[in-house]
């Protein structure tokens, strides 16, 4: 029995021992066909200098019916390449020998990383495929800006200050909040773009001033640092650009997007003209008790509403588009304006009388009401809506204007986000049907269009 269990004990070893020489046996032959890539060409976003990129990555296909050793893999540019590379799990510029399973593939995963002082410029390299079958290559290309970073610590409470100019000469990145200190005035200028990693915002002090004059296809950008594309049409990415009591914002050809409350008003000002504000978690406007003036103003897709008013104010919005088609969660209202005379501060309920008018407009989005007022007893709320097109539920009475439309489909030539394109199709209700007088106190519309005949409601003629 001994000698039975002995002789067994030994066998499953030598079977052990066949197997595991049988499985590391295998043997891997010269590819005779190419091989295919997931991709010919990996498109690597816009990157900043000294900012390393997300990964990418590219997958590598072996169609032939046996294993296959590719004989070199490298980068084109060797060592001194802006791109770094690793392929199936190993980093490095040059790889050789690298097995490939038959029918399986491989992942090589791609990254830039850019030096200081680079000028905004293309950068390209190839990954080289070198094999028997014939030499491949997968093209490799990103764009990289300068950058000026302004980085919040605990030493470094990054504030602006001295009147400050910034131009599109570097791209702007703020870590934490960047502070222009009270008093103070920061002026951007056009084709400027200023980036806002996760939780960081820039805040206008009291009685501060921030002037944005960007222009047509020269805007002024404020969004978060995640520059994929696919981070364009995402809320959250940064928080947003706060005023406080006394401050002065004008700001004319800007986007705002991809934050949590593009701009928040605490007793301040704001004049906004030929600005698209959009993809916000709560708010594009969060105003309380504050003065706006807004023309050529578009929005979209914003989860409580595009424009929040508490505790009243005076607001001016004209031949602006106020859509809302927010879909990232259906427990936030996606509202175009909320008004109301209330604000509560910690347990204190504090009003305000609100005055808003809203002249050759849109208001109009999936919501059944894209206006919703809360007015307060014995406080002043005053509205008008003139020449405007309206979007409302049958719970909902507004005074609106002879002239203005109720509850038609302002025909959009696109609404989502993706492809955000508020302009109006050509049998559009709204077309043609604005007031000829408010037209003539903006006779241009957000694409420097005429619109002094016929005018249209909206921000687009």
């Amino acid at each position: 029995m001994k000698n039975f269990k002995l002789l067994l004990g030994l066998s499953f070893w030598l079977l052990l021992t066949a197997v595991a020489c049988e499985r590391d046996d295998i043997n891997f032959d010269a590819p005779t066909e190419l091989l295919r890539f997931s991709a010919d060409t990996v498109f690597l976003d816009t990157v900043y200098s000294q900012v390393r990129s997300e990964t990418y990555a590219v997958k590598i296909y072996n169609n032939e019916d046996k294993d296959v050793m590719i004989p070199k893999i490298s980068l084109g540019s060797g060592n001194s390449s802006l791109y770094r590379i690793n392929v199936d799990g190993k980093a490095g510029t040059n790889f050789t020998n690298v097995p490939l399973r038959k029918k399986d593939s491989l992942f090589i995963f791609v990254e830039i990383a850019p030096i200081a002082n680079a000028t905004e410029a293309i950068a390209e390299d190839r990954i080289n495929f070198e094999t028997p079958a014939g030499s491949q290559h997968v093209t490799l290309f990103s764009v990289i800006q300068d950058v000026e970073f302004f980085i919040q610590t605990d030493t470094n409470p990054n504030i602006l200050n001295s009147n400050t100019t910034w131009t599109n000469d570097k791209a702007k990145i703020i870590f934490g909040d960047l502070t222009l200190a009270e008093g103070r005035t920061l002026n951007i200028q056009k084709g400027t773009k200023v980036y806002f990693h996760k939780n960081s915002g820039l805040k206008i002090s009291k009685n501060s001033i921030l002037n944005v004059t960007g222009n047509l296809n020269e805007e002024v950008v404020f969004r978060g640092d995640r520059n994929d594309t696919k981070y364009d049409t995402i809320p959250k990415n940064w928080n947003g650009i706060y005023a406080d009591q006394g401050a002065q914002l004008t700001i004319d050809y800007a986007r705002i997007f991809g934050g949590t409350r593009g701009i928040e008003m605490k007793e301040a000002t704001a004049t906004l003209k030929n600005t698209i504000i959009h993809t916000h978690q709560e708010y594009g406007i969060y105003a309380l008790k504050s003065v706006i003036n807004a023309s050529n103003l578009v929005m979209n897709n914003c989860g409580e509403a595009n424009i929040g008013i508490y505790k009243g104010g005076t607001y001016n919005i004209s031949h602006s588009t106020l859509a809302n088609y927010w879909n990232f969660n259906s427990a936030l209202p996606g509202l175009g304006i909320f008004a109301t005379n209330e604000y509560q501060n910690e347990n204190a309920t504090e009003l305000g009388p609100l005055t808003l008018n809203v002249r050759n407009s849109i208001l109009y989005g999936s919501a059944d009401d894209a206006v919703v007022f809360k007015p307060t007893a014995g406080q002043t709320f005053n509205y008008t809506f003139q020449s405007s097109l309206l979007k409302y539920g049958t719970k909902s009475t507004y005074n609106v204007d002879a002239a203005s439309i109720k509850n038609e489909d302002p025909k959009f030539q696109n609404y989502f986000t993706q492809k955000m394109n508020l302009r109006l199709k050509d049998d559009s209700p709204a077309k043609g049907k604005g007031n000829v007088g408010v037209a003539a106190l903006f006779p241009l519309d957000i694409l420097k269009v005429t619109r002094t005949v016929s005018p249209s409601m909206g921000a687009y003629q």
